[in-house]
């Protein structure tokens, strides 16, 4: 199968590339290699079936498409930003290119997509109030996380709730630009299957992690910021409390997903658009993660700042039951192995050679 990788030479798109080679795929990679997620461009660009173009070129898109079986949208512009003015550049980067993709797989007659989707779409996760059952919390106030209050409450009773594990099923609360520009991609996308007769797949991302993350930029996550300040001899800054629960899913783990949905999505009624929750099934607090960073590292304890950002969410964790079962995907990188191999891998933007070297200190991993 020959695979549009739009995005192919980024943190997730290089390991997707790298597992379709090894299952015998023809992967033809496509990325503008923007500075502000390739500091350090790689080697290997340009060349044959390594395309140096934006997807918001739709002469070079289309150029692209020629032959093509299939096609895994990774391409995006991702974080929170800094404020509202980044509207714009969200906007034309994940929706506009999104549909400049859509409009050339039409025209070229190539019917599979697999996008890369997000949790974010999901704005706070699952929770349960003992009295009300289900809730749907609003966003947190400014005055409730300065003051340190970081747990939303019951909308109905202000009790405490219990946090869960969200399913495809929950309702899309967007909260902030990235959120509703990932939102919009599945909403085009689904038009797109349902007018052309093609089929799409969205993997909802959790918060994936491991070698090659972007360092100190809006595309970097949290565990590459932990990461960074490690690198540099500081202390991992946590924000809130650090009691923020996340499923940190490792990026093999990813790319093995979009392998498998790409395999799979041809069977799949023509028309059709399903999203599937991709995350390890375990949730772990960004406290832990931090801390399991600077343990497996040798480097200083994390700090928790009680800072905070309004956009940010409480608490997000998946099911990523939809996945395992009609995949039969499972993950394979324990969160603690996975830690150690990132504490001494490289990070996108340092020049090769550069990662830290390997110290143990009392106590390590």
């Amino acid at each position: 199968m020959r695979v549009l990788v739009t995005g192919g030479a980024g943190f997730i798109g290089s390991p997707i590339v790298a597992a379709l080679t090894a299952r015998g795929h023809e992967p033809v990679v496509l990325d503008a290699l923007l500075p502000s997620a390739h500091p350090v461009p790689p080697p290997s660009f340009p060349g044959p079936d390594r395309l140096h173009a934006d997807v918001r070129d739709g002469a070079a898109v289309a150029a692209a498409l020629r032959g093509v079986d299939a096609v895994c949208h990774q391409a995006a512009m991702v974080g929170l930003g800094k404020d509202f003015a980044d509207a714009p550049a969200y906007t034309d980067c994940n929706d506009f290119g999104t549909a400049v993709l859509l409009a050339a797989m039409a025209a070229a007659g190539v019917r599979d997509l697999v996008l890369a989707g997000s949790m974010v779409v999901y704005g706070e996760g699952r929770y349960d109030c003992a009295r009300h059952g289900r809730v749907v919390p609003g966003p947190r106030a400014a005055e409730d996380l300065a003051a340190g209050r970081f747990e939303p409450p019951c909308p109905a009773c202000g009790a405490p709730l219990a946090p869960g594990l969200v399913d495809e099923d929950a309702p899309a609360d967007p909260r902030n630009v990235y959120a509703s520009t990932k939102l919009a991609q599945e909403h085009l996308a689904s038009s797109w299957a349902r007018a052309t007769g093609g089929r799409a797949v969205a993997l909802r991302y959790h918060n994936v992690y491991g070698p090659g993350m972007p360092r100190d930029t809006p595309y970097a996550g949290v565990a590459s910021f932990f990461r960074s300040s490690l690198a540099r001899g500081e202390a991992p800054r946590v924000f809130e409390d650090g009691g923020q629960r996340r499923d940190f899913v490792h990026v093999r783990d990813v790319a093995a997903a979009n392998v498998l949905a790409l395999e799979s999505v041809s069977a799949r009624a023509p028309g059709t658009f399903r999203a599937f929750n991709t995350g390890s099934g375990t949730p772990h607090t960004v406290g832990e993660m931090a801390a399991a960073l600077a343990d497996a590292h040798g480097g200083p304890a994390p700090v928790v700042t009680g800072g905070f950002r309004l956009g940010d969410v409480r608490h997000i964790t998946a099911s990523s039951a939809r996945l395992r079962d009609e995949l039969g995907w499972r993950p394979e990188v324990e969160f603690h192995a996975g830690v150690r191999e990132f504490a001494h891998a490289g990070l996108r933007g340092q020049a090769p050679g550069t990662a830290r070297p390997v110290e143990r200190r009392a106590g390590a991993r």
